[in-house]
């Protein structure tokens, strides 16, 4: 019981992100449509879950279009990558417009830098915001990939209590106990009921591991079309946010200042890297109107924050 108690919270804090404010500024519209981009776990397709809170509809009435990316919740950078093509493609077409701002939360800024590197979407993505993104590895996905397979008593834990947070008695319907014989097995079924195309979360956390991104950035480098930007928030101590002070304390002790779920070593990413000040139950959406000429037709980009 305590296996699965221990790897639902770090699943769920995986999806959380840290609040801050920034001080308002002069709003303009953006020539480019906007594309948000969760994180694992996060959800926008229809569902129980409004993960986006109201930051689409504040930014429509700054004058901005605004997307979902439909990304899968619990899948891997080649996969969401893919599904991500399909949905911009869609959106240029729906808008008649040449290009995408990117916003990308934790693991979807991975997503997105793999969609513009493997299928050369420099010309029809303006810039790409990421916001505590783990560009150099999570070192919760260290912990996690170190602990090997956990049987299937912490797998029907998991999706029990996840159940039960979703008002469902049970998970049974979607659950084959015979067959489960892993938390692999049972948390690819969460996939599916969750709505995924694809879930595949022990690749996923793999691929987050500071080992595998090491490679990763080796490989999937910058576009000199697009104009890149990370941001990242860090907490002052473990004490800040109590859901997450045992990620802080752990992660703190290996990578120095952390946000509870994505170190500061790691969210800083690329020449264009922004620490955003963190303060309690506040919420911002902040952005500028800029014009860069690097990335063609001075297209306007996103200088920006966005948090929960």
């Amino acid at each position: 019981m305590r296996a699965a108690i221990f790897l639902f919270l770090i699943i769920l804090i995986f999806s959380m992100t840290s609040c801050v404010s920034v001080e308002p500024e002069i709003m303009y519209p953006l020539k480019y449509p906007v594309v948000l981009v969760h994180g694992i776990v996060a959800h926008d397709r229809q569902g129980r879950v409004d993960f986006w809170g109201r930051i689409p509809q504040t930014l429509k009435e700054r004058g901005c279009k605004v997307f979902l990316g439909n990304t899968d919740a619990l899948g891997d950078y080649e996969s969401n990558a893919e599904i991500l093509k399909t949905t911009i493609e869609e959106i240029l077409r729906e808008t008649n417009q040449e290009k995408v701002n990117i916003i990308a939360h934790s693991k979807g800024g991975i997503d997105s830098r793999y969609l513009i590197w493997k299928y050369n979407f420099g010309d029809k993505v303006a810039s790409l915001t990421t916001i505590s993104t783990p560009h150099h590895g999570a070192e919760l996905a260290d912990l996690l990939y170190k602990q090997g397979t956990i049987r299937a008593n912490a797998a029907m834990g998991v999706l029990d209590t996840i159940g039960e947070l979703y008002g469902d008695s049970n998970l049974s319907p979607y659950v084959n106990y015979q067959v489960t014989t892993t938390i692999r097995d049972a948390l690819e079924i969460l996939g599916k009921f969750y709505g995924d195309k694809n879930p595949n979360l022990f690749k996923l956390n793999y691929q987050l591991t500071t080992e595998n991104m090491k490679q990763f950035n080796e490989t999937v480098k910058m576009d000199p079309r697009v104009y890149y930007q990370s941001m990242y928030t860090t907490m002052n101590n473990s004490f800040d946010e109590l859901m997450l002070f045992y990620t802080h304390w752990y992660i703190d002790k290996i990578s120095g200042r952390n946000d509870g779920v994505v170190s500061k070593k790691s969210a800083e990413w690329g020449n264009n890297s922004t620490e955003m000040k963190y303060r309690r139950a506040s919420s911002a959406v902040s952005f500028n109107q800029k014009t860069y000429s690097n990335h063609g037709n001075n297209s306007p980009c996103l200088s920006s924050c966005i948090f929960l």
